[in-house]
């Protein structure tokens, strides 16, 4: 029987300008807002902390919350 990818949380990788897929999966979610994030919708993450993100403003909230507003 073969094994479906939908609706299951990949794994990642991120590294700069892409990621590698570590456990199969259809979607990741958003370290700040945990909303799901469709693999081929991703464009956001930090490589630092190896977290993906929904959006600009959501990775910028992280680098804040990170950083401590430096």
């Amino acid at each position: 029987m073969l094994m479906s990818n939908s609706d299951r949380v990949a794994r990642l990788h991120y590294m700069a300008y892409s990621f590698r897929v570590l456990q199969a999966g259809d979607h990741v979610l958003c370290a700040v807002t945990g909303q799901k994030i469709a693999l081929e919708d991703l464009r956001y993450w930090s490589i630092a902390r190896q977290e993906p993100y929904a959006d600009a403003q959501a990775s910028a909230r992280a680098e804040i919350k990170a950083t401590g507003g430096r």
